[in-house]
């Protein structure tokens, strides 16, 4: 099941901008002070690094991604996700809009 909505948040304004432009996310913040961030990944191809585990849920269009430390590509579509170790880094292939909620710890 994809998410469409999140209700009762808290939502920093000012944009997380990264890769020049290619990733612009939004963080906020759920009442219980759980941290999560949407987003969206245009198309390319880019590493992240993670300082905690991630979920990346992807909410429209799709990507292949591809853990540190594997050989394979895997794919990601809407109402899917993946899950990424902390400490860690992940590549990112798009080649349509990736429209994701990250969700942290």
């Amino acid at each position: 099941m994809t998410t469409s909505r999140i209700d009762g948040v808290s939502v920093t304004t000012q944009a997380n901008v990264y890769f020049d432009g290619k990733c612009v996310s939004h963080a906020i913040t759920l009442p219980d002070g759980t941290k999560k961030s949407v987003g969206v990944v245009l198309p390319a191809t880019l590493t992240f690094g993670t300082a905690a585990p991630e979920i990346m849920e992807c909410v429209a269009g799709g990507c292949e991604y591809r853990l540190a430390g594997t050989d394979a590509w895997k794919t990601c579509q809407a109402g899917e996700q993946f899950s990424v170790p902390g400490n860690s880094s992940f590549e990112i292939r798009v080649s349509e809009a990736f429209h994701y909620i990250c969700h942290y710890g």
